[in-house]
């Protein structure tokens, strides 16, 4: 929650993890392997901006590329684009089983 031992005025007001999806957020869609708090504690812990994490419906191609499908997926979206490179890249060693 601290930084440097400053708090964060987001999480003290309760603003950080928003329940609906901006437009303008970059979204990180991905299966997930791992527990819901372990990917959320882990945004907690490490970034500062603001995001959302929650469900998503992502269209994905079948085997032959005539048939698609609807597959569930977990996504995160941050505010800062910054962010979301950051947790796209650890997100391997975040989502294992």
């Amino acid at each position: 929650m601290t930084l440097n031992y400053q708090p964060n005025p987001l999480n003290t007001f309760d603003l950080r993890e928003l329940k609906h999806c901006p437009p303008h957020f970059a979204a990180v869609d991905f299966n997930l392997s791992t527990s819901e708090k372990k990917i959320s504690d882990w945004i907690w812990e490490n970034l500062h901006g603001r995001f959302y994490f929650g469900d998503v419906y992502v269209r994905v191609a079948s085997n032959n590329d005539k048939e698609r499908r609807t597959q569930l997926q977990k996504r995160a979206a941050f505010e800062i684009h910054g962010e979301a490179s950051y947790f796209a890249m650890c997100l391997p060693e975040l989502n294992k089983f």
